[in-house]
């Protein structure tokens, strides 16, 4: 079963390594509520995260309450970093240096940031949320943010996947049914705005090839961001 060998994945790895807990974020979206519960279900200290930057979205502490009940691993934590953030902004714009993608992506780097702030104070790991589609299909992350991560349990896993493995762990049905969002913008643009795409039309075009109507698209994204799935490139003496 796809859900025990995971389990099994984190645990040997964190053992391994001798890490004694995990961290992940925690946004209220389908892939991390999964990871999460993934990671509770080790037996090793837990350490969900909802770093409430917008605190507009009530099902991470939805998600981490009722972790909190099921499990007895987990020590959760609510790290409001609005006034960080918004004190970079200023810094930010004050230098000319005010693009609006370039503040998505620092809201997401500054979570990660403290992610492994906590993960290092607790001898832990920094757990990933990406899935295939993200990760490795149209590279649908920040470079150093939430694509730093120390291990990825479901990044081999494609949308679908995902939420088949949540309906097993028996996660919320709101979580299950929300809107995928990554919550980076003020103006809460969904992935599908993002991306042009649903995850299930980005996964047939990853599937079908050019057999899909949505190949065009998929490959342009896919394009645009090959650099983040990548290796860093390094010059090599002769």
């Amino acid at each position: 079963m796809i859900k025990d060998n995971i389990i099994k994945w984190i645990k040997d790895y964190a053992l391994e390594h001798n890490k004694t807990s995990l961290v992940v974020g925690v946004s209220g979206g389908i892939d991390s509520a999964v990871v999460s519960t993934l990671c509770a279900e080790t037996g090793l200290k837990t350490i969900p995260v909802v770093l409430s930057i917008n605190s507009q979205d009530f099902l991470a502490f939805d998600q981490i309450r009722w972790l909190d009940v099921k499990y007895s691993n987990i020590d959760w934590k609510i790290i409001p970093i609005e006034k960080l953030f918004r004190e970079f902004v200023d810094v930010a714009e004050s230098l000319e240096s005010d693009s609006e993608l370039g503040f998505a992506n620092s809201r997401s780097r500054l979570r990660m940031a403290m992610l492994y702030q906590i993960a290092q104070s607790n001898n832990g790991l920094v757990v990933g949320t990406g899935n295939k589609v993200e990760d490795f299909g149209v590279g649908f992350f920040t470079k150093y943010g939430d694509g730093g991560v120390d291990i990825s349990p479901i990044a081999d896993l494609y949308k679908s996947e995902v939420y088949e493995l949540g309906a097993q762990l028996k996660v919320l049905n709101e979580i299950m049914k929300a809107t995928p969002t990554d919550g980076l913008w003020d103006d809460g643009r969904t992935d599908e705005d993002q991306l042009g795409l649903t995850y299930n039309q980005l996964e047939e075009a990853m599937k079908w090839g050019t057999g899909s109507k949505h190949y065009d698209r998929y490959v342009e994204l896919r394009i645009s961001n090959l650099h983040k799935m990548k290796s860093i490139p390094v010059w090599k003496k002769v």
